[in-house]
């Protein structure tokens, strides 16, 4: 039977993906001290909370499926249409390397959108990524999320709370009291990059701060099997597909690793 502790804490941020890779394997997340450099960070920020006024004043939907639990917390969608900076994300050579140990090459970019924590906002469902994959689960990741800490993570302003370890057991909890004896809220600061693979057990934490909002922005990532949360067909600006790298072409399933997915015996480009 395997058997993970409780309550262990997260790998410290580091820069050597080696070691990261290594604790992708012990805990199931890593975290990439300082990946994003001070003046890229304020760009980040600002284009973000940009696009989260935009979407206040034009109405748009911030909500996932009920999952969010309350409208103190917003989501910000489709963010590879709302500027180079969330592009220059999923582009990071050093995001690539990490989901490719997890996932093999090609994988697929599910989704990519931002995740904003508010004052009184009330905790997420308790969930795993890839809970759409029968269990027992394989013995390697689905997917997996790459995200980056657009604001410091604390336990106070809403900080993801992680069942680390929780991969080895190859399933969901069996009730919400045994993931919240695993919870450890994942304390960071802005610029952090971590990535977390699908069978991790977790949660956005509950906002206890009388002011402060918690941004971060998560790439979802599957496996080439599996179809994408967003059809990027359908909502991808052909601006951002014209000046993608060739990379991005291969996570946007522009390319074709098998036949499927052809338009006439060709790639879709």
């Amino acid at each position: 039977m395997n058997i993970v502790p409780n309550r262990i804490k997260p790998p410290k941020p580091t820069q050597d993906l080696e070691k990261a890779k290594r604790d992708l394997d012990e805990f199931g997340i890593c975290l990439i001290d300082r990946a994003l450099g001070t003046e890229q960070l304020t760009r980040l920020r600002n284009r973000l909370y940009a696009a989260a006024d935009d979407d206040v004043r034009l109405k748009r939907p911030s909500s996932s499926s009920g999952g969010d639990h309350d409208s103190n917390n917003q989501r910000i969608w489709g963010l590879l249409n709302r500027g180079q900076e969330f592009v220059d994300l999923v582009e990071d050579p050093r995001s690539i390397e990490l989901l490719k140990y997890l996932l093999e090459w090609p994988f697929l970019l599910s989704s990519i959108s931002a995740n904003i924590a508010g004052p009184g906002h009330d905790g997420m469902v308790i969930h795993a990524d890839q809970l759409f994959v029968p269990e027992p689960w394989p013995a390697r990741p689905q997917g997996a999320n790459c995200f980056w800490l657009v604001d410091d993570f604390t336990a106070d302003n809403g900080a993801t709370h992680v069942a680390v370890g929780s991969h080895r057991l190859n399933r969901m909890p069996k009730d919400d009291a045994e993931a919240e004896s695993y919870f450890v809220p994942l304390e960071a600061s802005a610029g952090t990059m971590c990535v977390m693979e699908g069978r991790i057990w977790h949660r956005t934490g509950c906002n206890v701060t009388a002011n402060e909002r918690r941004a971060g922005i998560f790439a979802w990532n599957v496996r080439k099997i599996y179809r994408t949360q967003e059809n990027w067909f359908l909502s991808l600006n052909p601006l951002v597909r014209q000046g993608a790298s060739e990379d991005l072409l291969w996570m946007l399933g522009y390319r074709l690793d098998t036949f499927f997915g052809h338009v006439n015996g060709y790639d879709p480009i």
